[in-house]
């Protein structure tokens, strides 16, 4: 089996074995594929046909779905996790999202690149163009990024929401942090993951 890219890892890591998980855009099924070897359980949701074929060949339990049109197929609480991953800038309505994420999950785990990293700043500032990096590969008009969001941003809807953030990973293009990610997450980090619940008060 093919070896996880470093923020699924940290994802990996971040389950207790024996959870049930829903994966967002769970892509080819490789996160949960591993997690399998854990006794995780659960499904995976994926509206590309082409990816579809690849968590029926790793024997991945997945449907077919439109992550704009919600999850009303799963009921309140009926998972212990709901993963995102890379997904939350490409939903046209990523608040709605994550209102029907905290419904259907005990926890979530959501990862996305960071709008506010310095180089983004930098190339709209001095350049005047969208941003193009590591994190953000593709050209404003071909890429599926419709709600790109910075650290801040993600914070300021969780506390808005009245989400809790129980863990926070910030990352670099390498997947690795840094003294200088932590002292300044926003400016430095180019991919963000947080483990977060719905507040009880």
């Amino acid at each position: 089996m093919k070896k996880l890219r470093t923020d699924l890892q940290i994802i990996y890591d971040w389950i207790p074995s024996g959870a049930r998980v829903l994966d967002l855009g769970c892509g080819d099924g490789h996160l949960l594929t591993s997690l399998q070897q854990r006794n995780v359980t659960g499904y995976g949701l994926e509206i590309d046909n082409s990816q579809i074929a690849g968590c029926i060949e790793s024997k991945v339990n997945v449907i077919q779905a439109d992550l704009d049109l919600g999850l009303p197929q799963f009921s309140n609480q009926s998972f212990d996790f709901v993963i995102l991953s890379q997904t939350l800038q490409a939903v046209k309505r990523p608040d709605f999202l994550l209102d029907e994420i905290i419904r259907v999950g005990k926890q979530a785990i959501i990862g996305f690149p960071n709008f506010g990293h310095w180089q983004c700043r930098k190339q709209l500032v001095f350049g005047g163009q969208m941003p193009i990096s590591k994190t953000l590969p593709d050209s404003w008009f071909n890429n599926s990024n419709i709600h790109l969001c910075t650290i801040k941003d993600f914070e300021k809807l969780a506390a808005n929401k009245n989400v809790t953030i129980l863990k926070r990973s910030i990352l670099n293009h390498s997947h690795k942090d840094s003294l200088g990610i932590k002292l300044a997450p926003n400016l430095l980090g180019e991919i963000a993951l947080y483990q977060i619940k719905k507040s009880t008060v």
